[in-house]
This record gives C-alpha cells, structure tokens and sequence, in this order.
C-alpha cells in the first residue's frame, strides 16, 4: 500500500522570516491522521530569510537530520560545534540527554531553504553528538547515496535506530527499482522535480508512506531528487 501525502495537504506556517511546512504534526499544526510514521517523527521543508534563524533552543531524545536544498545554515550548539551546511551535505545531531543550538541562515542577501527530520532514537538518555559529511555534488545519476544508517556504513553518518536514509538524484527518463524487504517499510519524499512511484505521480514536497509493497520503481519524468527512508 502506499498512501500518498501531497504537497499542499502539510501544515503550513508563514511568520515572515521563516515559510514551513509539515508533514507531520508540528508546532501549532495538529493533525491526528499525520502524527508520524514508523520511527520517522518530523519531516518539515523550511524556507528561512537572510540574515534570520532560529536562536539557541533545546532538544533531547531525538535523532535530528538537516539537509540544505538551497543556501547555507550556520549551527552552533552546546556541544562547541560551529559549522556551515551546504547543498549536497547531511547533518546528524543525537539530541540525547540534552543540547541547545541554534540554526541561522549563512547569507544576508539569500533565503536558505532545507529539509528538517526528526526520528525517534531506538532508547532515551543517549550521550549527545554531532555529525556532518558531504554526498551528493549535484551531478545527476547519483543512484539512492546511502546518507544515514544505524551502523554508519558506506560512510554514512550515524543514527540511533533502525533506519537506513538514501538520497537519490534521477535524470529525466530514467528508471529505478529498490527493494522493499520483508518487513520493512518506507517513507519516499519527493525533493525536486517529477516522479512516477508505482505509478503513481509525485511533484515537489509530496511523500508517501509505503508499507506491504515488494519493490518500488521509481521514473523520473523530468530530472528529479528523492528522498527515501528505509524503516523497520
């Protein structure tokens, strides 16, 4: 089955300096039907304006994935890491027992717009820590880039659960299959372009929650970029 959640049916929130939406409940957004799936908690597509951000707040257990589409976002954290996220890196902050940080976007002149993932950790009280690694350079053919994983293979960065993030971008006309393991079950988001999945036709900012499906083949109908998370 694979149950399609479109663009425009996320939450919304415009306050100005930041534009987001959610795909799960989040903030003042409440849906009970979307309140997360699997261990996917969070997966909000923030657009945030120059020279703005989100100040020091905190967090804890919870796995935190950031992955800039556009621009660049400057982290600070109790941890005494500073570091600037740009296109084609990912960032993994283990929340744990504790740690604040803030998200400012790097430019005065241009907005920065990126991919926020919450994921519930396989236990609590976890020790906080930080990772950052580069994948994708914006080349297209880029097939399905290990990006997170439990154990940190393939030079993943590491997550503290049982789910495996890949990072997929598809030239116009090209097809894909993956495998879908007994079990298993997938969150699919489309980040740019056109895809078919199964069928089925994704634009930009739609996702889908796919469970009971053997594979999944995926077509770009114009040069494209996916998002897919292998859940257990």
């Amino acid at each position: 089955m694979i149950a399609v959640r479109k663009s425009g049916e996320r939450g919304r929130a415009d306050h100005g300096w930041l534009d987001t939406r959610h795909t799960f409940s989040f903030a003042d957004y409440h849906d009970p039907g979307h309140m997360e799936f699997r261990s996917l908690r969070v997966l909000n597509e923030d657009r945030v304006a120059p020279a703005s951000g989100f100040p020091p707040h905190g967090h804890s257990d919870m796995e935190i994935l950031t992955i800039v589409l556009e621009g660049g976002l400057r982290h600070r954290d109790s941890l005494g890491t500073t570091s600037v996220i740009r296109p084609g890196e990912v960032q993994r902050m283990t929340a744990g027992t504790g740690v604040v940080h803030s998200e400012m976007n790097a430019s005065r002149t241009e907005a920065v717009h990126f991919l926020q993932i919450w994921i519930h950790p396989e236990r609590e009280g976890l020790e906080p820590g930080y990772e950052q690694k580069a994948f994708i350079d914006g080349v297209p053919g880029d097939r399905f880039r290990l990006v997170a994983s439990r154990d940190g293979r393939e030079g993943s960065v590491t997550i503290h659960q049982d789910v495996s993030v890949y990072l997929a971008r598809l030239p116009a006309g090209e097809e894909a299959i993956r495998a879908v393991n007994p079990g298993r079950h997938a969150w699919v988001q489309a980040i740019r372009g056109k895809i078919d999945l199964n069928g089925a036709n994704f634009e930009a900012g739609d996702g889908a929650a796919v469970s009971g499906e053997k594979s999944l083949r995926f077509r770009a109908r114009e040069e494209a970029e996916i998002l897919l998370f292998d859940l257990a």
